[in-house]
């Protein structure tokens, strides 16, 4: 999940917001200001319940956040790096860098975003109680109301045992101490988080053509998600098995075609399109990659503007790739590609390109990787 907006660092940590959380927020304010307020608390002005509404849904978010950033921190005590944090349609995305190497350490970095949920909304719920014993239940009452309910019922809902949730890392962390074998722990896991998502799907449909209840679509849309995010985990989790212990310089396709950046589009065709078969070339300036152009691409500019378009002008930006080293393992680089629009993955020493790995070249690693477990032969060997 990429982010649209940075909104800065914390804990050393990128943190973005996606378009998508304009959606929801949009709804938990409206929802907020033209419901649960008015509701409760009747002749009041339409300004004061839009005012609530908006702060209330900014202290849910920040709730959120502080859940993103409790998984990050306790992630990077445990040795695991943490590039970013993004929040998004339904919650946050923490991309770490690495994988946890012991189920205790999965445990605590599972864990402890739940806990962080449940704290917050017991203080204020401890608030609510402080309220009530001086007979304040006014709107700030039912305002520390609602914090209270949902985020008990974030920390509820994540420790469900499927992943994505945190309940379904919790779960695959007692599988693979029990078994041994994470991997095996992560599609058991994933497959869990199949099912509620199938189960949410089918209830909210449900609900929608029997009841005609058209606020339970949003329960089938969460269904919707948790299904294909469980599937990727656990294609994520085949290929973690395979290439256990693969790095990225044994698959990666070693000093790809390049082209400097500041070249027109008509010297590229001139001079380099008909020295390779490549279709994708990666955009050099002073020595380092800074992006990436296909001929599909170019076949869309006016043959007008071949003279004075350079190729970095329609390339795809180095910020839409993921970066790697040599020495990285290849499930860990994988770990952090979700929400990337390509699949190729720019390997990088020292700030120099020293290959590229794409789709293809992970797709064939795994086809050799399955048939050496198959044949129990000696360990992964790339051969190009």
């Amino acid at each position: 999940m990429t982010a649209s907006i940075k909104l800065g660092r914390i804990a050393g940590v990128q943190i973005g917001v996606n378009w998508s959380v304009l959606i929801i927020f949009g709804l938990v304010t409206g929802a907020l200001s033209f419901n649960y307020f008015p509701d409760l608390y009747p002749n009041r002005s339409l300004l004061t319940y839009v005012f609530a509404g908006l702060v209330l849904a900014g202290v849910f978010f920040a709730g959120l956040l502080a859940h993103e950033v409790s998984h990050a921190i306790v992630a990077q005590r445990n040795g695991i790096a943490v590039e970013s944090i993004t929040l998004w349609l339904l919650g946050g995305v923490a991309v770490l860098r690495g994988q946890p190497r012991t189920p205790g350490a999965q445990v605590r970095i599972a864990g402890i975003g739940p806990l962080v949920s449940l704290a917050i909304g017991l203080v204020f719920t401890t608030m609510c109680f402080g309220l009530a014993m001086i007979g304040q239940t006014g709107m700030i009452f039912g305002a520390f109301v609602w914090l209270a309910a949902i985020n008990i019922a974030l920390a509820l809902f994540n420790l469900l045992p499927a992943t994505p949730l945190d309940g379904g890392r919790l779960l695959c962390a007692g599988l693979w101490r029990m078994r041994g074998d994470r991997y095996w722990a992560a599609k058991f896991a994933a497959r869990c988080g199949q099912g509620l998502g199938l189960l949410f799907v089918g209830l909210g449909l449900w609900q929608v053509l029997s009841h005609g209840r058209a606020s339970s679509l949003w329960l089938a849309f969460v269904g919707w998600f948790v299904l294909i995010a469980a599937q990727s985990e656990e294609r994520q989790a085949s290929i973690g098995k395979a290439l256990a212990g693969v790095r990225m310089d044994e698959v990666m396709s070693s000093n790809p075609e390049t082209a400097p950046a500041t070249m027109s589009i008509a010297e590229f065709v001139r001079t380099h399109m008909w020295n390779t078969r490549c279709r994708t070339f990666p955009l050099m300036l002073n020595n380092s990659p800074v992006g990436l152009v296909s001929l599909k691409k170019l076949r869309k500019i006016s043959r007008e503007r071949w003279e004075i378009t350079q190729l970095r002008e329609v390339s795809q930006p180095l910020a839409q790739f993921t970066l790697a080293t040599p020495e990285e393992f290849v499930p860990d680089v994988l770990l952090r590609m979700g929400g990337r629009p390509d699949g190729r993955i720019f390997v990088v020493n020292d700030g120099q390109l020293v290959g590229i790995v794409s789709p293809a070249d992970i797709n064939k690693a795994v086809e050799r990787a399955e048939l050496r477990l198959r044949a129990g032969s000696a360990p992964f060997v790339s051969v190009k």
